[in-house]
This record gives structure tokens, C-alpha cells and sequence, in this order.
């Protein structure tokens, strides 16, 4: 079972909410609202989105919604490949979950954007893969050096205690603690959770660096790897999960 995760941005308060969960079979596609989508239509007004207008429904389909295939980039498209190649992709791949998984499906035109729900490999660790944002706001000597970096290359994590206004916020950092980037704001809280319990146990590389003319938003791509355990089940608290009790209770 592929799942991916449909986060909401607030734009007054710059809060994430992982307001949908998105499942794939292998043959039938599910999405269903999450506790936290209630959660933003509390606290910040969050209206159902127009494909999924009712928040206690289970909406299923044989083909990908088009909340989520509107997101992908089409293969008629010139620098489609190197689009691939820039998500560290096989140039065959046309898995549309894996692909969601690694671009993360965020357009400049509006509040969403999609992660997956990492699983354990058969070592019982699990990887997170990020481009690194923010990039567009560090001075062009952070650009160099991230220009400069190697696959494998180690980075660090630190929290930002002076950001005030997207909290929690964890930087990426050089061995000589230089800033290359920031976490995405949505994985921010669940990650800063596993450093807390665990540092030793948290490791970030360096994946891919896409050179010039590569956008920003997709210069850096980082690789978190940690150790799975009964603790370290990522995204696995209340506001992840479904809204619909049975559908609740059946992953659980």
C-alpha cells in the first residue's frame, strides 16, 4: 500500500495542516479527509476542496484524482526528462505516487502540496527525501557551496530558535555549520521530534545537487535516514489519521 500525504497551507498564518491521506493498492486509489483537517476548519477557516467537497466521505477511484494528477509534470513536455532526472528518478519511471512522492506536487499557484509516508526497509530504517527551500533567500556564497557539493556529502540539522514566525524551523548546515537550506515547513515537527529523541539515530546526505539553469526549488536534494522503531513511525499521530473511524481502524 503507497500512501501519500495532502498537506494545506494557511496563507494568513503560514501554518501546514496534512489535511488528506491519498492511498494506492495497485489498483483502486482512496482519499479521505485527516483529523487535521478539521483541525485547519477550526482554527483557520479550511473549506473541503472542490474534488472532495464532504469531509466524512471516502472518495475512491481507479484513476488518480485530479487534485493529485494535475501536480505532475506532462510527459509531452521538452525538459521532462530532466525533470526526472533532477528527482534522482529512473528515466523510466512513470509511477505516478513515486513521482508525487519526490517532487512533492507544489505549484506556485496555490496552498497544497503532497509527502509520502515513509516505510522501513528490510535493515528497519526508512529515508525521507526533501529539496531543500528556501534557497532563493541565502547569499550567493550558499549557492556556490551548495554548487560545489557531492552525493553522499554529510549535512546537519539545527533549529532556528529566532524564527518567530514558522515555528518549528530547522535549518540545513555544512560541517563548518554554514546555512545551504531549510527543511520543508511541513516535515519540520515530525523530524525535529526524531532528533530529540534520538540525534545519533538521524542522518542527512546530500542526494543530488541539479546544477545551472535548475530552478532553485529543486537545486538541493537531501536524504534523511533514521532508524525505525515503535517510536519512530513518522506521521503516525492523531492529526494523521483519517477522519472516517472504520477507515481509521482498518490501518491501524
Amino acid at each position: 500500500m503507497k500512501t501519500l500525504f495532502l498537506a494545506w497551507l494557511d496563507p494568513n498564518s503560514r501554518s501546514w495542516f496534512p489535511i488528506g491521506r491519498l492511498t494506492f493498492d495497485g489498483a483502486n486509489y482512496q482519499f479521505v479527509y485527516t483529523q487535521a483537517a478539521k483541525e485547519a476548519q477550526e482554527k483557520c477557516g479550511f473549506q473541503p476542496l472542490s474534488s472532495f467537497p464532504h469531509l466524512d466521505e471516502v472518495y475512491k477511484s481507479t484513476h488518480l484524482f485530479s487534485v493529485f494528477s494535475n501536480r505532475l509534470m506532462p510527459r509531452s513536455r521538452p525538459d521532462y526528462s530532466s525533470f526526472i532526472q533532477w528527482l534522482n528518478l529512473p528515466q523510466h519511471e512513470n509511477d505516478p505516487i513515486a513521482i508525487l512522492a519526490r517532487s512533492g506536487g507544489q505549484r506556485e499557484t496555490d496552498t497544497l502540496t503532497v509527502f509520502p509516508k515513509p516505510e522501513p526497509d528490510e535493515e528497519g530504517r526508512f529515508q525521507i527525501h526533501f529539496f531543500a527551500r528556501g534557497l532563493r533567500y541565502l547569499p550567493t556564497s550558499a549557492i556556490e557551496r551548495i554548487n560545489r557539493f557531492s552525493p553522499g556529502e554529510k549535512l546537519w540539522l539545527a533549529q532556528d530558535f529566532q524564527n518567530t514566525i514558522d515555528s518549528p524551523v530547522l535549518t540545513i548546515n555544512t560541517e563548518e555549520r554554514y546555512i545551504v537550506g531549510y527543511c520543508p515547513q511541513y516535515l519540520n515537527s515530525e523530524i525535529l521530534a526524531l532528533l530529540l529523541r534520538n540525534p545519533s539515530e538521524v542522518e542527512v546526505r546530500v542526494l543530488r545537487v541539479n546544477q545551472p539553469p535548475t530552478p532553485l526549488q529543486f537545486r538541493l536534494l537531501c536524504q534523511l535516514t533514521a532508524l525505525w522503531s515503535d517510536e519512530n513511525r513518522l506521521f503516525s499521530s492523531a492529526q494523521y489519521q483519517p477522519l472516517i473511524a472504520e477507515v481509521a481502524a482498518a490501518i491501524s
